[in-house]
């Protein structure tokens, strides 16, 4: 860890971290080391599980968000669901958790299902971003309702579900529910902006 971080500090850029913006708690220590720097650092490392989850118990932005490259997506186990979830407090977390370890994992579909329960919304906007980077079926878009009923003013959320949304509707078997779940939705600012931005995303796949 002490050699990773070494790395890390080499790269630091005050300015970047003052200018940072992001949904969520603040790091207890941020560098400013831009994402694809920490990127490319951490997959100079073996993947190592355990080091995986012991970097994301450490107050430092930089080795939580290696630990997600580091970590290996098919060495999730029902056990440790729960400390992935409570780790993810800000929304940069969320993403970086759904595009290099949740969007590989084997069991992304459980985990999506109780993520979406989740009352950690950024649990629940990682696994939307992952699964809108894989194939969902059916049975995952009939949570997207439930999910923004729990969350009728949360940006991120909304964004996630439109990114799944989108995801299902490029798979035509797929179609007729993503139009079926746009026309359930309880009328709200928020149902119109989701249902604004899929009709023109929705035009382009014609």
């Amino acid at each position: 860890m002490i050699s990773l971080l070494g790395k890390m500090r080499k790269q630091m850029n005050g300015a970047v971290a003052d200018s940072m913006y992001y949904y969520g708690k603040d790091y207890g220590l941020n560098y400013g080391v831009s994402l694809p720097t920490i990127r490319s650092i951490a997959k100079e490392e073996e993947r190592d599980h355990e080091f995986a989850l012991y970097l994301m118990r450490q107050q430092v932005r930089e080795l939580k968000l290696a630990a997600m490259h580091i970590a290996e997506p098919a060495a999730i186990s029902s056990d440790e669901i729960s400390t992935w979830e409570d780790a993810l407090i800000n929304s940069e977390l969320a993403e970086e958790c759904a595009f290099a370890l949740l969007g590989h994992a084997p069991q992304l579909k459980p985990i999506f299902h109780k993520w979406c329960e989740s009352e950690n919304i950024y649990a629940t906007y990682a696994a939307l971003m992952a699964m809108a980077r894989n194939t969902p079926t059916t049975n995952e878009l009939q949570l997207l309702p439930a999910v923004l009923q729990r969350h009728p003013d949360c940006r991120i959320i909304t964004q996630g579900v439109i990114a799944m949304l989108d995801t299902a509707y490029h798979n035509p078997t797929l179609q007729q529910d993503v139009r079926h779940i746009l026309e359930s939705l309880e009328p709200s600012a928020q149902s119109s902006y989701i249902t604004e931005e899929m009709e023109w995303r929705m035009e382009l796949i014609q």
